[in-house]
């Protein structure tokens, strides 16, 4: 039974995942829009919303929690810099998942998830 269990394992070590949440976050934050399945847009989403908040703080703590996290300096300082003030007087909900339908190789659902 999976009780008291969050996320999903996607089959993978848990270093991966969080290589691979931590490179899905970078391209959302870089490109604005990204395609990708409905279960990772959905495992990435908070941490997403949780850089855009750590955006907003904009303090010395935050700078480097969100650089260790997404591992990336130029994702980060464009975090900051630029798309954190977009969001300034919004009090959540940074982001939207628009689903495609499914894949044609494996009928994976495909969803959009971009930034608001």
């Amino acid at each position: 039974m999976r009780h008291q269990r969050k996320g999903r394992r996607f089959g993978i070590q848990p270093d991966h995942r969080r290589q691979m949440l931590a490179n899905l976050a970078c391209s959302v934050l870089e490109h604005g829009r990204i395609k990708t399945t409905e279960a990772r847009a959905k495992e990435v989403r908070p941490l997403v919303e949780k850089m855009i908040t750590m955006g907003k703080a904009g303090d010395l703590n935050s700078r480097r929690t969100a650089i260790s996290q997404l591992r990336n300096k130029q994702i980060s300082y464009k975090l900051f810099n630029e798309i954190a003030p977009r969001y300034e007087d919004r009090a959540g909900g940074y982001t939207r998942i628009t689903r495609l339908g499914p894949r044609l190789g494996d009928a994976a659902e495909m969803v959009y998830l971009e930034l608001v």
